[in-house]
């Protein structure tokens, strides 16, 4: 990415700056959210250790990906194969762990709960990458600056939502349904695979998203209803 921020009038400079702000306040929800249902399986104590280490590590790869921002948007199927990864995540995340007492003391809970919060995050990470790139006119200055801001917001946002689902259960399946409701709507964005969907079902725009939350909130009960059996 070339650095030109010297070609930027100080108008435009703070304009971009305001618009990098603003999105990563709106787009940084439904990370904040991953995150915070990744982290309340784990022990209080140590939830906070998983927060931290999960989004430094989503932060490093959202570095990467920033820099490749441009080669990023000529990948074919990018975000249809985001919108698919990220469904079992988010029924992983409805789902209690067989041996949840065990690994919730040891290192392999916080290990899975850190790979979960990198996975998803840097999926979800997608249109909010490039929104950035875009606002940032090509200043890799603007784009870490993009990155430093997202990161208190994603950091702080996750444990105040992880602290508020474990008072509040409902929230964890409002939440699946946020994560079922990003993945239906990248599926959708897929110029391949949203395009060809919308021209045999104009409605699939909405109902594809829709259709997701029900298979995101669904499939938990079905899987678990063999050991309620």
């Amino acid at each position: 990415m070339e650095f030109h921020l010297a070609e930027l009038t100080q108008w435009s400079f703070w304009v971009s700056v305001l618009s990098i702000i603003m999105m990563d306040m709106v787009l940084a929800g439904d990370n904040a959210v991953v995150i915070a249902m990744a982290a309340r399986q784990l022990p209080v104590r140590l939830q906070q250790r998983a927060i931290l280490i999960g989004a430094a590590g989503a932060v490093l790869v959202r570095i990467v990906l920033t820099v490749i921002a441009a080669e990023i948007l000529t990948v074919p199927l990018l975000q249809a194969a985001g919108g698919l990864i990220l469904i079992p995540i988010a029924v992983k995340l409805l789902l209690p762990k067989r041996d949840e007492i065990r690994e919730k003391h040891t290192d392999g809970g916080i290990r899975s709960a850190v790979q979960t919060i990198i996975i998803a995050d840097v999926v979800m990470s997608l249109d909010n990458i490039l929104a950035v790139a875009g606002a940032a006119h090509g200043s890799f200055i603007l784009v870490i600056f993009g990155l430093a801001v997202s990161i208190p917001i994603v950091i702080g946002g996750s444990t105040l939502l992880s602290r508020l689902m474990s008072r509040f259960p409902w929230l964890v399946t409002l939440g699946a349904a946020i994560l079922g409701y990003t993945a239906g709507s990248m599926i959708i964005a897929d110029r391949i695979v949203g395009t060809y969907l919308t021209s045999l079902l104009p409605a699939a725009s909405w109902l594809v998203p829709l259709l997701v939350i029900v298979l995101v909130l669904v499939m938990p009960q079905a899987l678990r209803y063999p050991h309620r059996r």
